[in-house]
């Protein structure tokens, strides 16, 4: 299967377990990988058979953005979501990483999962 990787999302929001943490927008960074057959993309060298880099980060950072969890887990479901809205798409890993918080570790949370909503082309 063929695979569309997007890295290094930077996006802002408001997310945290712990107090305070939810109080202003916050660092967070999104890597996705995507499987999908490109097969089309590469016979026709259209945009329409692919997937928009462009538009998948601003959806993505759209969501964090517009929600506010306590949990890294519940916000990368919310991202998997947006991913698979395009039906194309047969597979999905989304890593969410908080960077600057404890002590300069950076923890993260990687969903790998199938898309309920693949419809083969």
């Amino acid at each position: 299967m063929d695979r569309i990787a997007l890295r290094g999302v930077r996006a802002y929001g408001r997310h945290g377990f712990d107090a305070g943490e939810r109080d202003r927008p916050q660092p967070l960074d999104i890597d996705v990988t995507l499987e999908i057959d490109l097969r089309a993309a590469q016979a026709s060298d259209d945009i329409v058979h692919t997937v928009d880099y462009a538009a998948l980060r601003e959806r993505l950072m759209a969501v964090v953005a517009r929600t506010s969890y306590g949990l890294l887990e519940r916000l990368a479901g919310d991202l998997l979501d947006e991913v698979f809205d395009d039906r194309r798409v047969v597979r999905a890993e989304v890593t969410l990483s908080k960077p600057a918080i404890l002590d300069g570790a950076t923890p993260s949370v990687t969903l790998d999962r199938a898309n309920p909503r693949h419809v083969a082309s």
